[in-house]
């Protein structure tokens, strides 16, 4: 690994942890496949996923497509899911262009949130 990737990362780590969580009212449970699309890879856009959704305690994984975009299943509650694909839409090193979000079926079996290859 780099030192700009090594840096690039704790910078990531950083900024999604000292994000302000708001209390949610408790919400249905969903799934999302959401894809962004613009300039959302080499900038830490799969970390800062990764690291929301954990401290949201969402459940799914989130990766790179060959087409540039990122793709994320997101499952939990309605609200907290909506809560990072809105942070995510307003990162200032990223770019989203467009996003599309569609319903998928709850993964019943799922327990974490990963960054898939």
């Amino acid at each position: 690994m780099s030192m700009v990737t090594k840096l690039l990362d704790g910078y990531v780590i950083w900024h999604a942890n000292r994000m302000k969580i708001p209390p949610f009212p408790p919400s249905s449970i969903i799934r999302k496949k959401v894809t962004f699309s613009g300039k959302v890879q080499k900038v830490g856009f799969r970390l800062e996923v990764f690291c929301i959704a954990e401290r949201l305690k969402l459940t799914g994984w989130v990766k790179n497509l060959e087409d540039g975009s990122v793709e994320a299943e997101l499952q939990g509650e309605e609200s907290k899911i909506y809560f990072l694909v809105n942070c995510m839409q307003s990162l200032k090193r990223a770019s989203v262009k467009k996003m599309t979000t569609m319903d998928v079926p709850i993964s019943e079996d799922e327990k974490s949130f990963t960054i898939a290859s």
